[in-house]
């Protein structure tokens, strides 16, 4: 088995690696590049390898930089299965409908000056259309399902913690009648963040490729970051200014409603901001948040408690959404004091330059940033102390106040990413540091050599390696079923209350049963399509009820 890396190497964004077997051809991921001009070049370039040879494709998660080249991917030949989560299958298709439209805005500009300058008109690297038909291929499964592609080649989704419906992947590769396991991190969350689970462990691996966009680096306290949000938004306020917070549309846009509608629930300083109006201006924003309500079986313990009181845990009586361009345009029409979430949060496309053409050069106003800024791109600059930037052919002049907090970031930071690795039972031969600026990757590699003595190689762009077959553990077809695995499907069927009496028949079946490892996946995998449902089903009847009461 070979692994070729052609993106997120020595970089962060454009993930993008190729497994190579006797007989397969897989991708992880196919993530645009994102940052400078010549990072994006390279979007356009014809694809390293025949994408009608890919068998199938295994996404991590919905965010652009890992999804958003599956479109011309399929443009250019690919016709394979796309495995994801659900939760990532349903925002991209917001995603890569956004992004295509966003190409073709994109390419018509161009072309427009290219007109005028007499040369040929470029075509958009995919369109809103190419996003739709993409979305066919998408093959979507729940988290801990046992994936049987095919008879060499298995594959589970594990929780990443990092987005809704973001994964650690798990593949199992068949070469030679001996069984290789390759683990991909994906993007890590944080512990302990509102609404999604932790990041789930792994026991074991053969081979890891691992992220490292905070590889360097340790975030602010988590505690403290809503106080510190409090704390500019109330300076902010009583200036008269304007609070502006780039944001991506999924992930952090929820995480900031969730935060702020705790901190109005417990915080006695919150009565001033009780008056002040909060704009969620970002259509895809607003799609993304239904979007999170249809998976809330994916979010953490707190924010199901929230759920089952009643409560709606990503609003509050003073949000607004705003989904018009009228809408939008008229928030810097207003001078009254405001706060404002808007996409994208890089600020290289989308509302948020306006927001920010119209904010920077105000005193009193504040830009808080709460997510990455890639190399390159405009928040990246104006997060670096920038004095003046340019926004739609514009000088604009930065007057207003630069605030970053770090604690909202969706990666993991160095620590929490040790934390992880030594979760592992059996730690991998070989760890692949990638999706990290340079510094930061090799930080976090040298940190992985001293701290648990294993070998961690920073790959770069088109780099392949051949992890071989020595010392993998052998191949065995008819694993039978240990007990403890009876005991695990017992006690799971147990807790699906609702359906008791059929579940505990199917039980007492179950034990009486001599199962390989294929057949007890295929019957946990049942079991998590059930829980799903009736959580599902949960929700539906809760919103009925709350319908209800409203209507009294």
């Amino acid at each position: 088995m070979k692994v070729t890396f052609l993106g997120a190497a020595n970089t962060v964004t454009g993930s993008n690696y190729l497994i190579t077997t006797e007989n397969h051809n897989i991708l992880l991921d196919c993530g645009q590049f994102q940052g400078s001009k010549e990072d994006e070049k390279l979007n356009y370039l014809p694809f390293a390898f025949d994408p009608s040879t890919i068998d199938f494709l295994i996404l991590s998660h919905a965010h652009i930089d890992h999804s958003g080249r599956i479109p011309k991917l399929v443009k250019d030949g690919f016709k394979g299965k796309i495995y994801s989560t659900r939760a990532t299958r349903d925002l991209d298709e917001i995603l890569l409908k956004d992004s295509g439209h966003i190409h073709e805005m994109e390419a018509e500009w161009e072309n427009r000056k290219r007109a005028r300058a007499g040369l040929e008109s470029i075509e958009p690297l995919f369109t809103s259309i190419d996003a739709e038909r993409s979305l066919e291929y998408f093959e979507p499964v729940l988290y801990d399902q046992m994936i049987y592609i095919n008879d060499n080649i298995r594959l589970k989704f594990s929780d990443a913690g990092h987005i809704l419906g973001s994964s650690i992947v798990e593949l199992w590769v068949r070469e030679a009648e001996k069984e290789t396991k390759l683990v991909f991190s994906g993007d890590l969350g944080m512990k302990n963040r509102p609404l999604l689970k932790d990041p789930s462990y792994i026991e074991e691996a053969d081979y890891l490729i691992i992220e490292s966009t905070y590889g360097n680096k340790i975030h602010e306290n988590i505690g403290s970051r809503a106080t510190r949000l409090v704390d500019v938004l109330l300076k902010t306020i009583r200036r008269g200014g304007t609070v502006v917070i780039p944001s991506f549309a999924v992930g952090r846009a929820q995480e900031l409603i969730y935060e702020l509608n705790k901190v109005y629930d417990g915080d006695e300083r919150i009565k001033e901001l009780l008056r002040v109006p909060v704009y969620i201006d970002s259509p895809m924003a607003i799609s993304a948040t239904e979007i999170f309500r249809k998976h809330a079986d994916c979010f953490d313990a707190e924010t199901r408690e929230y759920i089952l009181k009643g409560d709606n845990p990503l609003d509050f009586h003073n949000l607004h959404f705003t989904r018009s361009a009228d809408e939008s345009r008229a928030l810097n029409m207003s001078d009254e004091p405001k706060i404002i979430i808007s996409a994208s949060g890089m600020c290289d496309a989308g509302r948020i330059k306006h927001h920010l053409k119209h904010n920077l050069w105000k005193k009193n106003s504040s830009i808080v940033f709460v997510g990455y800024q890639a190399a390159g791109t405009l928040g990246r600059i104006i997060k670096d102390g920038a004095k003046k930037v340019k926004i739609f052919g514009e000088t604009i002049g930065i007057k207003a106040e630069i605030h970053s907090i770090e604690g909202f970031s969706g990666h993991a930071d160095k620590d929490s990413l040790m934390n992880w690795l030594k979760g592992f039972k059996k730690l991998p031969k070989k760890i692949f540091v990638v999706h990290g600026e340079k510094e930061s990757a090799a930080g976090f590699a040298q940190y992985i050599k001293d701290e648990l003595n294993v070998a961690a190689i920073v790959p770069d762009m088109h780099d392949q390696f051949d992890l071989g077959y020595d010392e993998v553990v052998p191949f065995i077809q008819e694993l039978p079923i240990t007990q403890g695995q009876h005991q695990e499907l017992n006690l799971q069927l147990n807790d699906i209350s609702l359906l008791s009496t059929h579940i505990l028949s199917l039980s007492k079946h179950v034990l009486g049963l001599k199962l390989t490892a294929e057949d007890y996946n295929k019957i946990k995998n049942q079991l998590i399509e059930l829980e799903k449902g009736l959580f599902d089903l949960g929700m539906l009847l809760g919103d009925k009820d709350r319908n209800v009461s409203l209507e009294k």
